[in-house]
Order: structure tokens, then C-alpha cells, then sequence
């Protein structure tokens, strides 16, 4: 049995979600003519109390764009140093914005506003014109911890009060909700843009859309068509997603129940140094002086469950929709009988 906790990405669609797809109505979306990409778009902005939305091949492009839309050369992005826009998008805030990041350390990536108060630059030719904010929930170098609406409120307020522009990486932020029990609508007022993904948790093929008003998302179009991002039947895509979306959203919760088990099974192994508070559904696991990730990687591989290394003491695990109650009880039995 192969069990594969590399990330929450490697699901694949059901038999409902695939007869889903095949049975989309389709068209020409870069003329604005599929309306399935159109239903998901205007139900993805509904849902978050937002003026209209984009949809796109990855929540990496969805990040990049709102950072284009946002900013011009010579200015700056405040964000954690554990941000995926950072460490992840293939330095993409430089690529493709000509802009610098303002690298904050927050609690497990978790931004305050005193921290961002302090990261903006004074009004000075030396330094660059701070004009976005960027959080991420939840935190994927975190290990899956999560801002609350309580966190949230006065980042915003501080954002307005500045001028200041504020998106949110919001890849997994329905594991986040299912943990608040908070009201998506409620981001829409705070947040000028939010990226959406339909690929990780709630278990869709492909894609993930950017929310924000229609001005917004009329530059964001421009955007797409200059990074190769537009689309063209993506109906049969788009289709998968609303389906993740009336179907796989509360089930998140089973996720985390089995994400917190599994970090329960590594506390006490003679690999583990300390685990990451498990809030949501990765678990990341700091390994002893003794071991190192591929070492342990490897050994685990051998036994048919795959992780990933996630720093030069650190693996990762992620639980998902295909991480089945037999594949919890396997990984269980071989934590207990491996020898490392």
C-alpha cells in the first residue's frame, strides 16, 4: 500500500467529480465565453463577500498577479519570511513586479500589527515605497496554523490607515474556516484581493481563482493574458471546482483529525526532536541531532509512506481527502514496528 502524505495536491478527482467534468458546458474563456469558468468565478466571489474573481491555472499565478495588480518597480511587499510568495513562487515577487520583500518573523508566520507597523519604510528616497501587505492562511511553512478574524481586523484597519494594499494567500484557507466556524464573507471587507485554491484540501485537478472588485480583477485579466495564464474550454476544469466546493469543503475537519493522530504517533519515536503544534492538516515534524530528513524519508519510503523534507532538521506530512481511515491505521502500525 503506497501512502503518499507529500502534499494535499496529489489527490485525484472522484467518480462524481470526474462525471462533473465531463458534463460541463463549455466555451472560449479568454473570450468570456465558458459558462462554467463564469458560475465558478461568480460563486467563489459570492461566497467571500467580493465584487468578482479570476480563475486560474495556479495559486501561484493568482499570487503573482494580485502582486502585479498592486504594486509598480521600486516599491515593496511586506510578508513573513516564511510566506510561500517568498520562498516558493520561484522568486517571482522580483521577476515579475521588479519589487523587493520586506521578510518579517512572525509567530509560525502569523504577522501582528505591531510587526508590520515596524516594516514600513519611512517616506525616504533610499528606501522603497512600501504599498502591499500579504498574509497567508494558513501558514504551509507553519505547519498549518491559522489567522482568526480577531487577527485579522486590526491588520486591516492598520492597512487602510497606511494606504496600504492587503492580500491574502488564501491556498488553504478552508481549512483555516472549518477551524474558526467563521463567515468567508467577513474577508471580503478586510482584504483588497484573495487567492483561492481548488487543487489542495478540497481536492480538484487543477486551478485556483483570484477574488477582488471588478477593477481589480479587470487588471488582473491583462495580467493573465501577459503571463500565458489564459484558458480556453477551461469549463471542464472549472466544473471540478465547484464541485470541490458544494462537496469537500466540511470534510477538511476529518483531515485535521487524522493530521493530529498522526502527529501523536511521532511524539516519543527516537527520530523526533519536537512537533509542530498540528492545527490543521500538515504535520511537520523537527527531527533529532541524530537523524536527517532523507535519512528518515528514506526509511519510511521502504514502508510505502512518502513525505517530504522540508528544511535541513524538518519532513513534512500533509492528510487529504485520498489519505483513507485502512491508510491511517497502516501508517500507525508501521510507526510502531519500524526501527530507525
Amino acid at each position: 500500500m503506497k501512502i503518499d502524505l507529500r502534499s494535499d495536491t496529489v489527490t485525484k478527482p472522484s467518480k462524481l467529480m470526474k462525471e462533473a467534468m465531463m458534463t460541463a458546458e463549455v466555451g472560449d474563456d479568454v473570450f468570456g465565453e465558458d459558462p462554467t469558468v463564469i458560475q465558478l468565478e461568480e460563486k467563489i466571489a459570492k461566497l467571500f463577500g467580493m465584487e468578482a474573481a479570476l480563475y486560474c491555472p495556479s495559486g501561484t499565478m493568482t499570487n503573482q498577479i494580485a502582486i502585479k495588480v498592486h504594486t509598480k518597480p521600486q516599491e515593496e511587499v511586506i510578508c513573513d519570511k516564511k510566506s510561500h510568495i517568498y520562498l516558493y513562487e520561484g522568486g517571482g515577487i522580483a521577476y515579475n513586479s521588479l519589487i523587493s520583500a520586506k521578510l518579517l518573523e512572525g509567530s509560525r508566520g502569523v504577522l501582528t500589527p505591531d510587526l508590520i507597523k515596524d516594516g514600513i519604510n519611512p517616506d525616504d528616497i533610499h528606501f522603497p515605497v512600501t504599498s502591499l501587505v500579504s498574509l497567508e492562511n494558513t501558514v504551509n511553512k507553519g505547519g498549518g496554523c491559522y489567522y482568526k478574524l480577531s487577527d485579522i481586523e486590526p491588520i486591516s484597519a492598520l492597512c487602510r490607515n497606511q494606504g496600504l494594499k492587503l492580500h491574502l494567500d488564501g491556498a488553504r484557507v478552508f481549512n483555516a474556516l472549518v477551524e474558526t466556524k467563521e463567515d468567508p464573507i467577513a474577508y471580503g471587507k478586510h482584504f483588497d484581493t484573495i487567492s483561492v485554491c481548488f487543487s489542495k484540501g478540497l481536492g480538484a485537478p487543477v486551478g485556483s481563482a483570484l477574488l477582488g472588485s471588478k477593477e481589480h480583477i479587470k487588471q488582473a485579466k491583462r495580467v493573465r493574458k501577459v503571463f500565458g495564464g489564459g484558458m480556453r474550454q477551461a469549463g471542464y476544469l472549472a466544473a471540478a471546482c465547484i464541485y470541490a466546493l458544494d462537496n469537500n469543503i466540511n470534510r477538511l475537519s476529518e483531515d485535521h483529525k487524522k493530521a493530529k493522530v498522526l502527529g501523536n504517533a511521532f511524539r516519543g519515536l527516537s527520530i523526533t526532536k519536537n512537533v509542530l503544534p498540528v492545527d490543521t492538516n500538515i504535520v511537520i515534524i523537527e527531527l533529532s541531532d541524530d537523524f536527517t530528513p532523507d535519512q528518515v524519508l528514506r526509511k519510511l519510503s521502504n514502508q510505502g509512506i512518502i513525505g517530504v523534507p522540508f528544511g535541513k532538521k524538518e519532513i513534512r506530512l500533509v492528510t487529504h481527502l485520498d489519505y483513507t481511515d485502512d491508510q491511517l491505521a497502516q501508517t500507525l502500525k508501521i510507526l510502531k514496528q519500524i526501527s530507525f
